[in-house]
């Protein structure tokens, strides 16, 4: 019953913008607290941001620090990440996650010239 819906992933250049999306169902979204995780090929998992259930709470790893913004609208049961000057090695499929148990099926960043 529970899913999550990535989307907003495309190919873009380096230094440019996306917005991912989120849309969760099945649960009580609000109350939870989700992440944002990445897997580049070759190199794994990477935990990317966690934001609270209230959404006041947020953080991020180190190399997405400063780039990247976690938000959420419970009104829409909706995760976002906001990525600021996309650089090669965010190259990844990006997922939202909620525990351990539940992930969606991931939107792919490609970042290339």
């Amino acid at each position: 019953q529970v899913q999550l819906v990535e989307s907003g992933g495309d190919l873009v250049q380096p230094g440019g913008s996306l917005r991912l999306s989120c849309a969760a169902s099945g649960f009580d979204f609000s109350l939870n607290t989700m992440n944002w995780v990445r897997q580049v090929p070759g190199k794994g998992l990477e935990w990317v941001s966690e934001i609270n259930g209230g959404g006041d709470i947020t953080a991020y790893a180190n190399s997405v620090k400063g780039r990247f913004t976690i938000s959420r609208d419970n009104a829409k049961d909706t995760l976002y990440l906001h990525i600021n000057n996309l650089q090669a090695e965010d190259t990844a499929v990006y997922y939202c996650v909620w525990g351990l148990a539940y992930w969606g099926q991931g939107t792919q960043v490609t970042v290339s010239s």
